[in-house]
C-alpha cells in the first residue's frame, strides 16, 4: 500500500502564502531544493487543488526559467514523470502531460488509489489537503518551516482537525529552513 503525503513550505507561523497571496520568502535554496527532489522521487501520483496546479505547471517546461538551477531542472523531471490529479469544479481541462481532472475529493476513490498504488502519492493544496485529514487518509506529514513569520495568509494545516503525529525526522539546512517530517500517530 502506498502512503498519502502532505509536504509543504512554510512560514514559522504555518502558512504557505501571506495575506496578499505571496509566498516569494519559500523559494528553496540549492540545498533545500535538492533534499526537496530526493523526498519527491518517490512520488507516482500528486494530487493538486486547482490553484496549486495552476502554480505546479511551471515545472512542464523542460527549461524552468532563464537560467534553471541543476536542483531545479532534477525537479522538472521528476515533476513531469509523475501522473496529476487536479481536482477542481472550474478547470476546463489541463495543459500538462499525464494529468486529468477529477470534480470532487472522494475519500474512497483516494483510498482504493492508495490501496492499489505501487509508488505513494503525494497531495497538495490547503483546502484539497482538509478533505484528506478530515478523512484521516494522510500517513505522513513533511514541513519545510522558513524563518519567516508572514503574519496571515493561508494555512498549511486545516483548522478543526486534530491530528496526532509522531515525530519521525528532523533536519536544519544552512539558510534557516528547519524540515520535520511527522508520521500519523
Amino acid at each position: 500500500m502506498a502512503r498519502l503525503i502532505c509536504t509543504g513550505i512554510t512560514s514559522l507561523d504555518g502558512y504557505i502564502n501571506d495575506e496578499r497571496g505571496n509566498f516569494d520568502w519559500s523559494q528553496p535554496d540549492e540545498e533545500v531544493h535538492s533534499f526537496v527532489n530526493d523526498l519527491e522521487r518517490p512520488i507516482g501520483t500528486y494530487l493538486y487543488g486547482r490553484r496549486l496546479y495552476e502554480v505546479m505547471r511551471f515545472w512542464a517546461d523542460p527549461h524552468v526559467g532563464p537560467d534553471p538551477s541543476p536542483a531545479a531542472l532534477d525537479y522538472a523531471a521528476i515533476w513531469q514523470a509523475a501522473d496529476k490529479i487536479v481536482y477542481s469544479t472550474s478547470l476546463e481541462s489541463t495543459d500538462t502531460p499525464r494529468t486529468r481532472i477529477e470534480r470532487a475529493f472522494d475519500p474512497k476513490t483516494v483510498q482504493a488509489l492508495k490501496d492499489t498504488a505501487d509508488r505513494d502519492l503525494s497531495i497538495g493544496g490547503p483546502h484539497l489537503a482538509a478533505h484528506a485529514f478530515r478523512a484521516g487518509l494522510v500517513d505522513e506529514v513533511q514541513l519545510f518551516v522558513s524563518p519567516v513569520s508572514v503574519g496571515g495568509g493561508t494555512r498549511f494545516l486545516p483548522t478543526g482537525v486534530r491530528l496526532d503525529l509522531k515525530l519521525a525526522e528532523q533536519q536544519r539546512f544552512a539558510n534557516g529552513v528547519v524540515y520535520l517530517r511527522y508520521q500519523a500517530a
